[in-house]
């Protein structure tokens, strides 16, 4: 989701670089750590600040967030200071400029009885703003909301203007997961980048791995705005807002420089292209494919290129927010093993 902003010995050494090449910060107990979310220390930008908690290499965080139009808030008796409030930050142990943090998302359920949806001026693919300027007013404010059945993992869309109604399966995800970002810079938490952030990915659920670059000690993850259910492209600007409780295990990949976010599972591995215009963020995740395809997968550029021009697929996430998001993909079965051997990352 969200909101109005504009969019920036030679045998010695040889072994060393080996074992320097990708390893994990090793730990001896993995631990499953809960952080309750404190509504009065929510933020909204993903940047340099307190972590609200340390967690190690191999750790499994379970946390709760607010839904990204602040009805936690609200029903709390609390003023909504923003959008897309976030918990966090969480400062990774011995996460350090050019790792690569993992998150594993091993649980991600909805916290609510009820989800929200809005659309309304300055925002949505469809509408006018500042940036994209069209002839006529804005839509108008309008906001629905869809009762949640968690047994029958349904949500119920009601009609504003009509009786009609329909059930919605429900898919639940975190809309923003991000780091601090890189040269200082502090980011709105409705921007998504190289950071991560507020991707709105649908590929940040349950049984996915989110990869995301390291660019300040301890990287700083922030967690936020989920999600029940939301459609492609996400064009009036909202899914079904929902607060969230999530459930991830937190890595830390020594030495494994990444420039964008990635996304993994056991069938796929997918890049994240996020810019605008739409075929930048689009150029932007399949450029990022083809590196990975060559660095891990022994695939010439070229035979990459073609490889993937049979057989990738792509998602658009949205096309709402400052940047657009779009998720390369192509399935592992049409791939090389990979050159350390390893069967998964």
């Amino acid at each position: 989701m969200r909101r109005h902003l504009g969019a920036v010995g030679v045998c010695v050494l040889a072994a060393t670089a080996i074992v320097r090449a990708q390893t994990t910060v090793s730990i001896p107990d993995n631990r499953v750590v809960r952080y309750e979310m404190k509504l009065s220390d929510l933020k909204y930008v993903y940047g340099v600040a307190a972590p609200v908690m340390h967690l190690r290499s191999g750790d499994t965080l379970e946390t709760t967030t607010a839904d990204a139009d602040g009805h936690t808030l609200t029903d709390a008796g609390m003023k909504v200071m923003g959008p897309n409030p976030l918990t966090g930050p969480f400062y990774v142990d011995g996460a350090e400029p050019g790792d690569t943090v993992a998150i594993h998302f091993e649980r991600v359920e909805v916290n609510a009885p009820v989800g929200y949806g809005t659309a309304g001026p300055g925002f949505g693919a469809l509408n006018s703003s500042h940036y994209t300027p069209m002839l006529g007013g804005g839509i108008p404010k309008r906001e629905w909301r869809y009762a949640i059945d968690k047994a029958a993992n349904m949500a119920t869309f009601h009609a504003g203007d009509s009786q009609f109604e329909t059930k919605i399966p429900m898919h639940p995800f975190m809309g923003c997961v991000g780091v601090a970002p890189a040269n200082g810079e502090a980011r709105s938490s409705i921007v998504p980048g190289e950071f991560g952030g507020n991707m709105d990915a649908p590929e940040a659920s349950d049984g996915n791995t989110l990869l995301l670059p390291v660019n300040v000690p301890g990287a700083l993850l922030y967690v936020g705005d989920g999600h029940a259910a939301m459609g492609d492209g996400e064009v009036d600007g909202t899914a079904i807002e929902i607060a969230m409780k999530v459930r991830v295990r937190v890595e830390v990949l020594k030495h494994k420089t990444i420039e964008w976010p990635r996304f993994e599972n056991a069938d796929s591995i997918m890049a994240v292209g996020i810019y605008r215009p739409l075929d930048d963020a689009l150029r932007i995740a399949f450029t990022q494919l083809v590196g990975w395809m060559h660095d891990d997968y022994g695939m010439s550029e070229m035979d990459a290129y073609e490889l993937l021009s049979k057989t990738a697929r792509i998602h658009l996430d949205e096309m709402v927010d400052p940047n657009y998001v779009v998720v390369a993909r192509i399935d592992r079965r049409f791939l090389p093993a990979k050159k350390n051997g390893d069967s998964g990352r």
